[in-house]
């Protein structure tokens, strides 16, 4: 009965939209989704005042946690609002559950239609920004549209020569009406990065597939018609990074920093958290700076790891950073924070801005330690037992405890020998370090792995991948460098280099190494080994 209670307390119920804004005539999908092992369809009453409702769907999973069975079920239906505006989706009685109330932006119906609108299936895309500025994250957008129901089908987009193209999410669908017919849409959703400036040809998103068929095509055992669609291809006009643009280079459409929490009081020698969120809007979590406290006179501060929320939001990314800071004063007095300042380009605009915080102010109160040590004298009074002539704690013990703590001591020492001599004794040679084993294996990486460290990881694993594609591997950044046979590939790396420690431009450096190892590293031509400062380990023969 225990265990059925517990269940049923973890049990919630959560609903979420796959968009949060939409076009009049379009649909958006509402999913709810419960833990609750008993419980019934949702109550959709509700939205039957804004919404036509159709396409319920449901689906239940079972799953085995910590040795207990859990079931998850998930509701979704189709809502096409009756009116434009902002709408509000009230909470549903999911089984006796409540969800969390959702917005919903309906933008009024525009003439604009697709170039294609009245084909059977067509393809449109666009990017978010027409103009961007060089290592801008632009929101790359994909729409299959089909009159026909699919029975199967591939959509490709090609990335582009000069920019970095990566999915982001996963597939929205909906429908919508356009010149009184009714189609089917998949929308796919790209980060497009340019790496240099000037003219950039996205290449046209393609689709074949197979529609349902008719009558005479299911009599003969026909498997439906072929379906092709060709987007045509687009360009961009990529414009460099201004002479007076701030270091580093953060290219983003809005930016706002605030503290989620502040410590009310500090005092010596115990932790206060404090807490700050920057919500950046166009950029992702690698192309932001990391969020860092100015100095605090007499205060430590110990950083947290990131914590990072991207979302795709009006057909560009979103990111919303949290990091929290443990703030542990040394001593009493008064502690001053700096507000963390922030310089961005705004896009928009073409300007310079600051996001910033306002500085705080502490009056740190002592420790409880502190505290005590100071009431302790005017609270003893029995006098303190005589230490002897030099006033030394050895000679406050007495005859007899004084021969028990010698041999403690004694054998303390004689176990510690003892421990020491064995680990010594038994312990396994140690190999020479960043050395290949004894067959010359060494664990494989592919440009594949390249290029994702290039995209997501910090250049330390960037570095530790470029070595390890060496054959053999390369020990280190110098010999890396010495075994390059291009002259901007070693660039790259010596701008990574900069930016991992000498506070160079590290956006720089990543863009730099993603152009000049876009096609992989280029090594010279039968480059030795450098010869180990070790003897051999077998004798050669």
């Amino acid at each position: 009965m225990l265990s059925m209670i517990s269940l049923d307390a973890s049990a919630q119920a959560r609903a979420w939209l796959d968009r949060d804004s939409i076009g009049a005539g379009e649909t958006v999908t509402l999913n709810i989704q419960t833990t609750s092992a008993n419980s019934s369809a949702p109550d959709y009453a509700p939205l039957q005042r804004d919404f036509f409702l159709t396409g319920h769907t449901s689906r239940r999973e079972f799953e085995l946690v910590n040795g207990r069975s859990r079931t998850r079920t998930l509701y979704a239906v189709a809502l096409q609002p009756r009116r434009d505006g902002l709408l509000t989706i009230p909470p549903l009685d999911v089984g006796g559950e409540r969800t969390q109330s959702l917005t919903l932006q309906v933008a009024a119906s525009s003439a604009r239609m697709p170039a294609r609108a009245g084909d059977d299936v067509f393809i449109e895309s666009g990017a978010d920004d027409e103009s961007p500025y060089l290592q801008q994250a632009v929101g790359w957008v994909v729409r299959l549209y089909s009159a026909a129901p699919l029975v199967s089908g591939q959509l490709d987009q090609a990335a582009p020569e000069g920019a970095s193209l990566q999915r982001i999410g996963d597939d929205a669908q909906y429908v919508r009406d356009i010149a009184g017919r009714r189609y089917s849409v998949v929308e796919r959703r790209f980060l497009l990065v340019p790496e240099r400036s000037g003219t950039l040809t996205i290449p046209g998103a393609t689709f074949e597939g197979r529609g349902t068929g008719g009558f005479f095509d299911d009599l003969f055992g026909s498997r439906g018609a072929e379906l092709h669609a060709n987007a045509p291809p687009r360009f961009l006009q990529v414009r460099p990074a201004p002479a007076n643009a701030p270091q580093p280079w953060l290219p983003l459409h809005d930016l706002q920093l605030r503290y989620q929490s502040t410590p009310q009081e500090l005092r010596a020698g115990s932790a206060a958290t404090l807490t700050v969120e920057a919500v950046a809007d166009g950029a992702t979590a690698t192309q932001m700076p990391e969020l860092q406290l100015p100095a605090i006179d007499g205060v430590q501060v110990f950083p947290e790891p990131v914590q990072a929320d991207e979302r795709f939001v009006d057909g560009r990314p979103r990111v919303k950073l949290t990091r929290r800071f443990s703030l542990v004063p040394a001593r009493a007095g008064a502690a001053q924070l700096a507000g963390m300042r922030m310089a961005w380009w705004d896009v928009g605009a073409g300007a310079v801005r600051t996001a910033s915080l306002p500085p705080l102010s502490w009056s740190i109160a002592p420790g409880a330690a502190t505290q005590s040590s100071m009431a302790a004298p005017a609270a003893t009074t029995a006098p303190a037992p005589a230490a002897g002539p030099d006033n030394s704690p050895w000679q406050a013990v007495q005859g007899a405890n004084r021969v028990w703590v010698l041999a403690a001591l004694l054998f303390a020492a004689l176990w510690l020998f003892t421990l020491v001599w064995g680990l010594h004794r038994h312990a396994p040679a140690a190999a020479p370090p960043n050395l290949p084993d004894q067959a010359g294996k060494t664990p494989g990486r592919t440009r594949a792995d390249l290029k994702r460290a290039l995209d997501h990881a910090d250049f330390g694993e960037v570095a530790q991948t470029l070595c390890a594609l060496a054959h053999p591997p390369a020990r280190g950044v110098d010999e890396l460098l010495a075994r390059l046979d291009d002259a901007r590939q070693r660039e790259a790396v010596q701008a990574m280099e900069r930016a991992r420690w000498g506070g160079g431009d590290g956006a720089a450096a990543r863009g730099l190494l993603r152009s000049a190892f876009a096609q992989g590293p280029r090594w010279k031509a039968d480059t030795p080994a450098p010869a180990s400062p070790l003897p051999p380990l077998y004798p050669e023969g």
